[in-house]
């Protein structure tokens, strides 16, 4: 019972559903009493080279599993990487090759090795069975779930009511990725919560077939940098695990407030106890800067070391430092620039943002600023600034940061 109760603590950390949950205790249970390790497998279509934060919230879970001495198989979609998942898709999206995508599945491989113990689990590629499956296979498999069934997914019957193309190597995507579970016998599956439909169906596939069905443990979407959309490439806000300790370390310090705990709990092992205390202390005031400061120290250290931690906690400080000025960050006067004061000393945020703009040769339009500030994308002194109309001092070693790269430190000259 000891044994169990840790593992269930470690594993259902962070986990949206467990379905059937009490199933899953009880297959923990089995394995524990007759020490057979249960078969734990998470997909992961190589539809892009480079994988980010979000991704290691599947590959953190599957490292508690393999540390508490289960089967960890680690697949790689490279057959149904070249269909490309329907989840979350208002058109159908354009396949990819069959180069691209074994491409992208090298650098998995190397990638992964920064997570999780290569020695320790199974990498496998789905072309393994589903390239030998033959028409008749493939009917067999097709007969297993009904058209009635597969339209109600969300995705599927939004496009259906409105219309919009469904293709039919859409509806098999699911299927093969159901019987990835029956080919590998999966015991558990884990998914990000948008894969719930395609998790549960490979549990019904194998019923199909007679096995027993796998459990299925969703964890949550990670948001990216501007708290908003999930994190992804495409939308600018994500953190790559290979990215460079400084960016990683920068881009940690960007995230809101109020995505810190979501962070803590899903990117590291920070003891439960430990983040509601972080959490209770920021309620009571503590600043969230300096919270955010031990995050990235946490992070970095995880993909770097802890030496290079210190060196970027270091490095970030005194980039705000208000004592420092950096050789690398352009220094200007505003004095000289700004033309309206509403009293001494003091001006508005766009004034200050223009000025510092103008002084170091760069352009924006009004329309752009507003829009980067709508996006959180710039502070003055580390503070966002959140409209034109904001008053600041206009204090020696005022720093402004526009967007992700642009800094610009104020001293009376």
């Amino acid at each position: 019972m000891k044994e169990l109760k840790e593992q269930l603590a470690i594993l259902k950390r962070g986990a949206v559903e467990i379905i059937p949950e009490e199933e899953f205790e009880a297959k923990l249970a089995k394995s524990i009493k007759t020490n057979k390790p249960l078969i734990v497998k998470a997909g992961f279509d190589p539809t892009a080279p480079d994988l980010h934060l979000g991704h290691t919230v599947l590959l953190r879970k599957l490292r508690h599993f393999s540390d508490c001495g289960h089967k960890v198989i680690f697949l790689i979609g490279d057959y149904t990487g070249m269909i490309g998942d329907p989840t979350g898709r208002s058109k159908t999206r354009n396949q990819l090759t069959e180069e691209e995508v074994r491409k992208n599945a090298q650098t998995y491989k190397d990638q992964i090795s920064r997570i999780l113990d290569i020695k320790k689990i199974e990498i496998v590629f789905n072309s393994k069975w589903l390239s030998g499956l033959d028409l008749k296979d493939v009917i067999e498999l097709m007969a297993k779930q009904t058209v009635a069934r597969m339209i109600e997914r969300d995705d599927f019957l939004k496009r259906y009511k409105n219309g919009d193309d469904i293709s039919m190597v859409e509806f098999m995507y699911p299927l093969m990725q159901a019987y990835d579970s029956v080919a590998l016998k999966a015991d558990i599956e884990l998914g990000g919560t948008d894969q719930k439909f395609n998790l549960l169906l490979g549990r019904t596939i194998q019923k199909r077939y007679s096995q027993e069905g796998q459990v299925i443990l969703t964890m949550p979407l990670l948001e990216g940098t501007d708290g908003v959309e999930k994190m992804s490439k495409s939308f600018g806000n994500y953190i790559g695990i290979q990215e460079n300790s400084k960016d990683m370390f920068g881009k940690i310090m960007s995230i809101p407030d109020e995505m810190i705990i979501k962070y803590m709990e899903l990117l590291t092992d920070i003891p439960r106890q430990d983040i509601k205390k972080v959490q209770d202390e920021m309620k009571k005031g503590k600043n969230p800067r300096d919270v955010k400061i031990e995050l990235a120290m946490e992070i970095v250290s995880q993909y770097y070391d802890k030496a290079t931690s210190e060196k970027e906690k270091e490095n970030f400080e005194l980039l705000f430092s208000k004592k420092v000025v950096h050789d690398d960050i352009p220094v200007v006067d505003l004095n000289k620039e700004i033309t309206s004061w509403p009293e001494q000393g003091k001006t508005n945020a766009l004034n200050i943002i223009n000025a510092a703009l103008e002084l170091t040769g760069k352009k924006m339009s009004n329309s752009e600023i507003k829009r980067k500030i709508e996006e959180g994308a710039i502070s003055i002194n580390n503070e966002k600034v959140k409209v034109f109309s904001q008053i600041y001092a206009v204090e020696d070693n005022m720093i402004i940061k526009i967007g992700k790269k642009i800094f610009i430190k104020h001293v009376a000259l």
